[in-house]
């Protein structure tokens, strides 16, 4: 019989926007799995990536088997339900991600899109499925997500510099704000610049509630020069969100966003699909006319974008939140112990992945009549099947993630 619990070895993504050497909670986790080795103090360590998808897939540490191999040769491990849906696959892709600038102004395109670039283009799109997904802070975490409120983008747009940007005798709804969209990302860079100079020049009391408009438009201007249009699309129309350790976002298909600085807990859909159209060189980036039509306008505020945990039931003991965002792919539960204390996970009925973000402890699993032990550590990874009950235990406190679908 195959084994329900197995520790994994996880790759790691080195992108120039990554936090360098151990400043990254991503390299820092990867290089702690026995055998990954150490962190390079001057290279960049962006994403430690947890599953089955292929650019960077999971192995089963002690045989070297990927995971997807795994599951293939024992489907019943991730559940009846999970199989007649998705096959014998992990449903979700998490991840770690440090991030010492802003990633790319991108989005997700939505089921149906994806399906038709994947048919146009499998080389660029990889696969045929959606990708929304949810961020929980690690740290402090700065990022734009969605747009303002109609009302705010209205006001910010009567700026002297951006009121000839406007569509004229046209109502301000989500039509008009999908070519103001569109017409910031097609600006000539010459153009993109005096703008952004433009807005610098202007006092902070005129941008009311977002007084922080003109240093963020100088910050980003360093990170990717005052010619890239994701600077003005990021800042004017767009939330800025700054969350602390334990908070979230949830993040919609063809929902707009950009994750400036920080660590966090990422999860989605087992998809790559991306659509990018700033803060990255011309050459990367899609078309504008397929970014703005594919464009949903969810969330439209800061209260929106939030995903707020509960207190999950899926926890014994009550020490374990959890995160449910509006999609079907997979929920994130989160469980937090101090010194001395135990948590209890009931069995879920499909694969889960587990893994340790700070701390150490172990966790218990019976097997027949007699329990097999596992340690955690930090940065330690386990795939769980399904129909597993965990005992969780920790000397001096712990943080375990566990993302599942069933």
């Amino acid at each position: 019989m195959a084994e329900q619990v197995v520790q994994l070895r996880c790759g790691v993504k080195n992108d120039p926007w990554g936090k360098k050497g151990r400043s990254s909670v991503a390299g820092q986790l990867w290089s702690k799995t026995p055998g990954n080795g150490t962190v390079q103090d001057s290279e960049p360590y962006s994403e430690m990536w947890m599953g089955t998808y292929p650019t960077v897939p999971s192995r089963v540490l002690s045989t070297g088997q990927l995971l997807s191999e795994y599951l293939q040769e024992n489907p019943e491990l991730v559940g009846k339900a999970v199989i007649d849906k998705y096959g014998p696959e992990i449903p979700f892709l998490p991840k770690v991600l440090s991030f010492a600038k802003a990633l790319p102004l991108q989005i997700h395109p939505d089921k149906a899109l994806a399906e038709q670039l994947h048919k146009e283009n499998a080389q660029e799109f990889g696969d045929a499925n959606h990708k929304p997904e949810i961020a929980v802070a690690l740290s402090n975490f700065e990022l734009f997500a969605g747009f303002k409120p109609l009302h705010e983008i209205e006001a910010i747009m009567k700026l002297k510099p951006l009121e000839q940007l406007v569509p004229v005798n046209e109502p301000f709804d989500d039509d008009t704000l999908r070519e103001i969209s569109k017409t910031l990302l097609t600006l000539p860079p010459i153009v993109v610049s005096e703008i952004i100079n433009s807005l610098r020049d202007l006092p902070e009391a005129q941008f009311g509630r977002h007084r922080y408009i003109p240093g963020m438009l100088d910050r980003l201007s360093k990170q990717y020069t005052e010619f890239d249009n994701g600077n003005l699309v990021a800042v004017l129309l767009m939330n800025y969100m700054t969350l602390g350790p334990g908070e979230a976002v949830s993040v919609p298909a063809d929902s707009m966003h950009a994750y400036l600085c920080g660590d966090i807990v990422e999860c989605m859909a087992r998809s790559d699909n991306v659509l990018n159209t700033g803060f990255c060189p011309r050459a990367q980036r899609d078309s504008v006319e397929l970014f703005t039509r594919a464009l949903s306008f969810n969330p439209h505020g800061v209260d929106a974008a939030l995903l707020l945990r509960k207190r999950s039931s899926r926890g014994v003991n009550g020490k374990s939140d959890e995160y449910a965002p509006p999609f079907s792919e997979f929920n994130v539960l989160a469980t937090i112990l101090g010194a001395g204390e135990h948590e209890t996970h009931k069995d879920i009925a499909g694969p889960s992945l587990l893994f340790v973000t700070k701390g150490c402890g172990r966790m218990e699993v019976a097997e027949g009549k007699s329990v097999k032990s596992y340690d955690l550590q930090e940065g330690y990874v386990y795939f769980v099947g399904q129909g597993v009950r965990l005992d969780l235990s920790t000397d001096k406190g712990i943080a375990i993630y566990r993302p599942f679908a069933e």
